[in-house]
C-alpha cells in the first residue's frame, strides 16, 4: 500500500497557487482556540505507558487543570507495536496492555479528551514501521473507532522529501534541476533563451556560471530563515508570441539529488486560479549537476501576445500538504462530522505557515524544543538559549514574527511543547517561557511529569496562572505583535526597521509584545531574553501601539488619557497616565506582563 511516487495532483486546491486563497479543506473546522493539554514526549519520551498515562489523566483532574482548559491527554511516540497487524495499527502489548479504546474510555470518563500520534512517513520517529503513508484511510478509521479527539502527526521517514531519517536523495523530488536554456518551437517559429534572460522570482535561487540553481522551497527545520516573505523561487520568462496554439518546449537541464538541485520540474503558465500546469514530474537524471542535456519536448499551450512561462518546483510544500490532507480526508470518510484537529508536526520544514491552515489547527515552526526528554522519575532537560532549535528563545525568536499567519480563521504557530518543570529551567525562565507562549497564542501542551507538582507550588502557579491562560484563550484570537525591540540589528546585520518582521537571534535584548483582547483591553509584555538583568527604562506609547495594532484595538483605547493596569504575575495594580507605558529594569530571563484597560472618564 506504500505508494511508489508522490501523489499526482489533479485538483488545483493542493497547488502552491492556492495557498493564499484562505480556503480550508472540508473537515478542517475553524474557530478553534489553541489546544491545551498534556503530551507524553517531554516527560517520558517513547517510554510512556498506559499506567503512566492514567496517572497523568488523574493528576490533571486532581490539580484542577482541566477546569483551566487543559483537556487533551496525548500519547506521543512509542505506543504502537513495531509492525502493523493485518495492515492495521496495534497497541504495544507490554506498555499498553488494555488497548487504545480502553485507555480512551478511561480518559473520557474523567471529562478529558484523548489524543494520539503518528507520522506521514513510513515509520515513526522512534522507528516503528507504522507511519500513515499509504494507510491513511485505514488508520483514520482506527482513530475514530478508538475515540481519538486529537492527532499529532510527525514527518520522519518521509518518502517525498529529505526529512529526518529519510533518504537524503529524496531531495530529487523537492528541487528543480539546474536550468541553462529553453527552446520554444511551433512550425517555423523558434526561439532560444538562456537562463539569464529569465526573471528569478521569490528567493532562494541564483544564477551561477550561466545557469540557474536552487529552485525550490527553503528548509525551515532549523534556525536562520526568516519566515516572512517568499519561501520559494521560480524562473519566469516573459515571451511575446505571434499566435496562440500548442508549442514544444525543450529545457536544457542538469540534475542531482542534493539540496539546491533535484530532478523534479514543474512547467506552468498563469497564476492563481488561472494556473495551468503542463509538466509536473521527474526529468531523466544526468551524470552531474553540470552535465547539461535537453529534455524531450514538452507540449504547452500559449496565447498570442505576452505569456509568462514559469519553471519551478513547489513540490516540497505540495507533497506535504497532500500527505496531511490524505489523513484529513480519511477522517472525513470514517466520520463526516468528526471534531479531530490535526497538529502538524513537520517542524517548519516546508514552511507550513503558508499552507497549514488548509488542513491543520496548528503547525510546528522548528525542530524540537528539546532533544533531552525524560523518563519515569527523570524530568528531562530544557535550555533557555541555544544556537539551534532546542531552546525557549530559539523557538520564540521565530514564532514572535509569525503573527500574520495565525488566527481563528487559520490556526496557530506551534513552537513546540512547554518545558516548564524540566531540569535547567529556573522558575523565572519558566514564567517567561509560559508568558511567551500565552502571548503568541501557541498551543499550551504541558510536557512535565505531573507527579512533580502540587497545588500552590512554583510549577503549579506557573501552569495554572488563570490570567495568563486567559490571554492565550482570549476569544479575539490575535497573536501578540512585537512592537519594540532593543536590538538594533537583525540576523545578517540588517538594521531593525520593523520589529514585527525582523528575525533576531541575538538574545541580548528586551522585546515588548502587544496583544489586543476581546474586552477592549491590551496585554503588554516586557520580555528580557538575556540571562543578565537589563537596567534602564523600557517604554512604549499610544502612537507606537496604534502604528502596529491600528483598529485591532477600539477607538476609545487610543482616546483615553489614563489607564489602569494589573501585573499578571505579581497581582500589583496601578495606573499609567498620558498613554505612556514603562517598566524600569527587568531581571534576567524575566518578564513584566500587564493587562491594561482604559480608565473610565
Amino acid at each position: 500500500m506504500i505508494p511508489e511516487a508522490p501523489a499526482k495532483i489533479t485538483d488545483n486546491k493542493y497547488r502552491f497557487d492556492s495557498f493564499t486563497n484562505n480556503k480550508a479543506f472540508d473537515g478542517n473546522k475553524k474557530g478553534r482556540l489553541p489546544a491545551m493539554g498534556w503530551n507524553s514526549w517531554n516527560a517520558f519520551g517513547s517510554g510512556n505507558t498506559e499506567a503512566l498515562t492514567k496517572i497523568m489523566a488523574d493528576k490533571i483532574v486532581e490539580l484542577g487543570l482541566d477546569k483551566l482548559g487543559y483537556k487533551y491527554v496525548v500519547l506521543d511516540d512509542g505506543c504502537y507495536k513495531s509492525e502493523r497487524e493485518a495492515g492495521k495499527l496495534a497497541n504495544e502489548p507490554v506498555k499498553f496492555p488494555s488497548g487504545f479504546r480502553a485507555l480512551s474510555d478511561y480518559v473520557h470518563a474523567r471529562g478529558l479528551k484523548f489524543g494520539m500520534y503518528n507520522d506521514i512517513g513510513t515509520n515513526l520517529c522512534a522507528g516503528a514501521a507504522v507511519g500513515t503513508c499509504g494507510f491513511e484511510k485505514t488508520d483514520a478509521k482506527s482513530y475514530i473507532d478508538w475515540g481519538v479527539d486529537f492527532l499529532k502527526i510527525d514527518n520522519c521517514y518521509y518518502l517525498w522529501d529529505n526529512a529526518t531519517f529519510s533518504n537524503p536523495e529524496n531531495a530529487k523530488y523537492v528541487f528543480a534541476p539546474n536550468l541553462r536554456q529553453i527552446q520554444l518551437k511551433k512550425g517555423d517559429f523558434y526561439i532560444l533563451l538562456n537562463a539569464d534572460k529569465g526573471i528569478l522570482q521569490g528567493r532562494g535561487a541564483s544564477l551561477k556560471d550561466g545557469y540557474v540553481t536552487g529552485i525550490g522551497t527553503f528548509d525551515g527545520t532549523n534556525t536562520g530563515t526568516n519566515p516572512v516573505g517568499p519561501m520559494s523561487s521560480e524562473l519566469v520568462f516573459d515571451i511575446d508570441l505571434p499566435e496562440a496554439g500548442d508549442y514544444e518546449l525543450i529545457v536544457n537541464y542538469a540534475t542531482a539529488r542534493q539540496n539546491g538541485c533535484g530532478e523534479w520540474l514543474q512547467v506552468a503558465t498563469g497564476s492563481g486560479e488561472g494556473t495551468q500546469i503542463f509538466y509536473d514530474n521527474l526529468l531523466p537524471p544526468t551524470d552531474t549537476p553540470e552535465s547539461f542535456t535537453n529534455s524531450d519536448p514538452i507540449t504547452i499551450s500559449l496565447e498570442a501576445g505576452l505569456n509568462k512561462l514559469r519553471l519551478m518546483n513547489h513540490r516540497r510544500q505540495e507533497n506535504t500538504l497532500c500527505s496531511y490532507a490524505a489523513m484529513l480526508e480519511g477522517l472525513n470518510e470514517a466520520k463526516p462530522d468528526h471534531e479531530v484537529p490535526l497538529s502538524l508536526c513537520e517542524w517548519g520544514k516546508t514552511q507550513p505557515q503558508n499552507w497549514g491552515y488548509k488542513v491543520g489547527n496548528s503547525w510546528r515552526i522548528l525542530n524540537d524544543i528539546t532533544f533531552r526528554v525524560g523518563h519515569d522519575g527523570d524530568p528531562g532537560f530544557g535550555e533557555w538559549t541555544d544556537p539551534g532549535t532546542p531552546s525557549v528563545t530559539s523557538q520564540y525568536n521565530k514564532a514572535v514574527i509569525m503573527d500574520e499567519f495565525a488566527g481563528l480563521d487559520k490556526g496557530w504557530n506551534d513552537p513546540d511543547m512547554l518545558m516548564v518543570g524540566m531540569t535547567g529551567m529556573t522558575t523565572q525562565m519558566s514564567q517567561t517561557h509560559f508568558t511567551m507562549w500565552c502571548m503568541m497564542n501557541s498551543p499550551l501542551m504541558l510536557g512535565l511529569d505531573l507527579r512533580r507538582t502540587t497545588k500552590g507550588d512554583e510549577l503549579y502557579n506557573i501552569i495554572a496562572n488563570k490570567e495568563l491562560i486567559a490571554l492565550n484563550q482570549d476569544s479575539l484570537g490575535l497573536q501578540a505583535k512585537r512592537i519594540y525591540t532593543s536590538a538594533s540589528k537583525a540576523d545578517k546585520g540588517e538594521p531593525v526597521t520593523s520589529p514585527d518582521k525582523a528575525y533576531i537571534t541575538d538574545c541580548e535584548r528586551v522585546d515588548i509584545l502587544a496583544k489586543p483582547l476581546a474586552d477592549g483591553s491590551l496585554a503588554l509584555s516586557f520580555l528580557n531574553l538575556s540571562k543578565e538583568k537589563k537596567t534602564g527604562d523600557f517604554t512604549v506609547d499610544l502612537p507606537l501601539i496604534k502604528k502596529f495594532l491600528g483598529d485591532k484595538l477600539p477607538k476609545c483605547f487610543y482616546e483615553a488619557t489614563s489607564f489602569s493596569f494589573k501585573n499578571l504575575w505579581t497581582g500589583e495594580c496601578g495606573k499609567f497616565s498620558n498613554g505612556i507605558f514603562s517598566v524600569k529594569g527587568i531581571e534576567g530571563c524575566g518578564n513584566v506582563t500587564f493587562k491594561i484597560t482604559p480608565a473610565a472618564k
